[in-house]
Order: C-alpha cells, then structure tokens, then sequence
C-alpha cells in the first residue's frame, strides 16, 4: 500500500501593518483619509468648512449653553479623535450627518428661541378654553366653576330664587370672561345647562346639548371652507364637558348613562362626582369604582381616551389620571382662616373641608390635570379628534354646507 501524500498547504501571505495616521474615510467624513505624518489625519485648514459670517475656522465649545442640543449632536455622531485635535491644533470637525440623521451645527443657529417666539405670540393674542357643565340643579356646577379660576366666571349663583321657573327644556346660556395671569390672556366661556335632567319625563334631554355643540363645529367649519377666511377664527367649540354626577352613594342613574354615552363621540367628557363631603372616604372610594366600573360596562369612553395616549409618557400619566377618575370634589367659593392660613372651603358643624386639601376631596387633583397639565391636550383633541371627525362627515354629505340658525343659543358677556 503507497504512502498517501498530504496536499501541500500554503501558508497566507503577511498583510503589511497599518500605518497609526492612516485610516480608513468614516462613511459620514467629508474628508479623504491623510498620509502619514499629516497631523494624524486632521484635514489641512483649508478643507475646514467655515460657517457663514465667521472669519475662519473656530472652535465652538461643546459647554455652550446656547447650542448644546444641536452641537452636542454633532460630536455624538463620530468627533473622536477630530475633538482632541480641536483643542491641540484649534482644527476639528465631525460627520456632516449626526445618529438622528439631521445635519451637524457648526455653531449657534438660534432654533431654540422658537419656543419663546410662540410664547411671546401667545401673550399678546391669548388663547380660548370654553367649559360646559352639565348636570342637576343645586349640584354645585356654577360654584364649583368659580372656585376652579378662582373669580365669579359663573352665570348665576346657585339654587333658584322663590320666583324663578324650573325651565320647561334644557336652555344653553353662555358667559365669557377675559381672565389674566402673569401676562397670559384667556378668554373663558363658560356654557351652562340649566334644566337638564329636572323634569318628570326627561327623555331625549341631551339633544339640546348635541345641538348646540354640533353648531359650535359648524360655525368653524363654515368660517374655514370661506373663500376668504379671517386671520383668527373665532373659536367657541366646546373643550371640555363637566358632567355631575349625583353622589348617592349607589350607581349611576340611566340618563347620566344614556348622556355619556351619546355625547362621548363628539366632546372630551369628564365625570366628576359633585358635593362628595356627603360622603365618608370608604363610601366615596366604592361610589367611584362602580361608578368606573359602570362606564366600562357601558363602553363609554370619557378624556383622557386610551387611544388618544401618544406615547409611553403619556400613557402612564393618563393612566395614573385614569384610575382616579371620577373625581371627587368639593366646591366653595368662601374663605375661612385654618391654622392661620386663608382656605377655600365649607364649614359644618364638625369643622371645615378644605378644597383644596387631597385628603378632604380631590379637587386639587381635578384642577390640576384640567389647567395646568391637559388644558393644552384638550384643545387639540377637540380641534384633532372631534371637530375633524365632523368635518369629514359634514363635507361627505351631499347638498354641501348649509346655514345654521343662533336663536337656539343665547351668549352675554358678562
């Protein structure tokens, strides 16, 4: 038997080492890689791009307050050793494209006045928020109004006087005021309900209400489709709707349902349980979760709509606010002096309840999340959401856009 001879095995050729100040063209530099001995791949100060209106290469400090978003982006993106060359030599530069893929400042542009632009913009022409309460009669809806901007912005003062008639229909009455703080203008309305839910046979009393803010989108529409429109438009659509829930402890009655669930589709309602100091702490937190458990049995959907969360921020803070829902609150729109302090609140026989204590009732919490954290989000869900689920079923009908009648509505500025 012959010697079985192995195949020959040759070995690789020897890859010659790379220079140190050679290196490959980063796929985002705008420079070819240098020779050796070039000042360690740094272009020459010729091939620096210069920023418009400068005088020659500079170094911008990564430190800059001004600019830091943007330039910080930049040295993020692939500045390595081109940053340690910046500060030996003055010449540096980074990729022409940063990881989010917009372009690298080469110094202060000036983007972030933009925010102070449109608050500036905003202090001069202010801004609408129109609220309609609905609910009950001597549900505190006007008092609780008042305490919430803290100024009589409501249309009456609660109860009926001795010679005043419960009204036979629903009415709409609408009251604006021009409210001012720190400088900010805000043109609040505030659409009452008088009537609703009052009479023996209360069937289809929501109707008015469904009017009136279906012509409140008309209105807006008609000024849009104009062919000449007006600089600002007039904006008195609803934002948001209180609706009052009766704290009797128990459930939700029919019509406070059937209201809900009709109106839900077309304005950001938000139930809150009124006067809830009628109630111990143990029997409001049961109320309010049959009360949420109701609604979910319901399918009614009531701000902030899940759907609605535009992100993971906030969706765990909606969700939070969610899971407090209804509110329970307590309104007054008188003071009284408590361990030296000036409180709003309501005094029994038993002491005060503070309004805007947490743990007296969580009227804190409605005021907060309805003012200074969603008052925003309510506008744009309104104009976003609701006013263009109108639009688009409005113009898709045939015979066009059709003049609508004011007579049903009255508004006084008080």
């Amino acid at each position: 038997m012959s010697d079985v001879v192995p195949p020959e095995v040759r070995p690789k050729p020897a890859v010659p080492a790379k220079p140190p100040n050679v290196g490959a063209p980063s796929p985002s530099s705008p420079f070819p890689p240098q020779a050796p001995g070039i000042g360690g791949g740094a272009p020459p100060p010729s091939a620096i791009p210069v920023p418009i209106g400068s005088h020659g290469p500079q170094h911008i400090s990564t430190h800059s307050v001004g600019h830091g978003v943007g330039h910080g982006a930049g040295h993020g993106a692939g500045h390595g050793a081109g940053h340690t060359a910046a500060h030996n030599g003055g010449h540096a530069h980074g990729g022409s494209h940063s990881s989010g893929g917009g372009s690298t400042l080469l110094g202060y542009i000036g983007i972030d006045t933009i925010i102070e632009q449109m608050r500036k913009k905003t202090m001069k022409t202010g801004f609408d928020f129109n609220i309609m309460v609905v609910g009950h009669s001597g549900l505190g809806k006007s008092t609780l109004v008042n305490t919430l901007f803290k100024s009589q912005v409501s249309r009456k003062s609660a109860g009926w006087a001795r010679d005043d008639k419960i009204p036979k229909t629903v009415d709409i009455k609408a009251v604006s005021h021009v409210l001012e703080e720190g400088g900010v203008k805000m043109k609040l309305t505030v659409v009452d309900t008088p009537g609703f839910g009052d009479q023996i046979n209360n069937d289809n009393c929501w109707e008015p209400i469904s009017k009136y803010i279906n012509e409140q989108y008309e209105k807006f529409l008609k000024e849009e489709v104009n062919i000449t429109r007006k600089k600002r438009i007039p904006d008195t659509r609803v934002h948001c709707c209180l609706y009052f829930i009766s704290p009797t402890g128990h459930s939700l009655r029919q019509l406070d349902v059937e209201f809900m669930k009709r109106l839900s589709h077309s304005v950001n309602i938000i139930p809150i349980i009124a006067k809830s100091d009628t109630m111990t702490i143990e029997e409001r937190q049961e109320f309010k979760q049959r009360v949420r458990k109701e609604l979910e049995m319901g399918g009614i959907e009531f701000y902030p709509q899940k759907e609605f969360d535009e992100d993971m921020e906030d969706k765990s803070d909606n969700d939070k606010i969610r899971e407090a829902m209804p509110f329970a609150v307590v309104g007054s729109d008188k003071e009284y002096q408590v361990n030296g302090k000036r409180v709003l609140g309501r005094k029994t026989a038993w002491g005060i309840v503070e309004v805007e204590n947490p743990n007296h009732c969580e009227f804190a919490q409605l005021r907060d999340f309805l003012i200074r954290s969603h008052l925003q989000d309510l506008k744009e869900v309104t104009h976003n959401i609701h006013y263009e689920t109108y639009r688009a079923k409005r113009l898709n009908e045939n015979g066009g856009l059709h003049p609508i009648s004011s007579n049903d509505t009255q508004e006084s500025n008080l």
